[in-house]
């Protein structure tokens, strides 16, 4: 019995040791990938929830302040950690197809607008529940008389 619970916490222990090593190198993964994408000119995301794009950054001297933009002709000075992210340049970006499909869905509203087909949105989701109801009403209707 003795034995058992010195092999589980020899286990556990384990277990913990390796769990941390995983953890310390991703998160040096990370950090090198984070390092590789903050170069001046990349937009990046800062912690107190600023945007701005890098004109200048030390990766060698950390403890050296990076030049920050956050407007035209505006920059800051911050501490190289300040800076949380990078930010994926891709990130909302609407596709062409997307854009084209909304500017169709957007005409086809506006068309049931001036022929008074549609008033509102929320006529649009009223309608749609009158619709429901009726059609549940028809088929409680065909459930409770059957035709013979």
């Amino acid at each position: 019995m003795d034995i058992l619970l010195i092999v589980v916490l020899v286990g556990l222990l384990g277990f913990m040791f390796w769990n941390s090593r995983r953890r310390m190198q991703r998160a040096k993964v990370e950090q090198a990938e984070k390092a590789r994408q903050t170069v001046p000119g990349a937009e990046v995301l800062l912690q107190g929830g600023l945007y701005g794009t890098i004109v200048e950054f030390d990766p060698e001297n950390l403890d050296q302040p990076a030049l920050i933009e956050i407007a035209p002709g505006v920059e800051i000075k911050v501490h190289s950690q300040a800076i949380l992210r990078v930010v994926d340049p891709d990130e909302g970006v609407v596709s062409e197809d997307e854009f084209i499909e909304s500017e169709a869905s957007e005409a086809e509203y506006i068309a049931g607008v001036a022929d008074g087909e549609i008033s509102s949105l929320s006529d649009d989701h009223k309608a749609e529940l009158r619709a429901q109801a009726e059609s549940d009403q028809r088929a409680a209707e065909r459930k409770n008389n059957p035709e013979a």
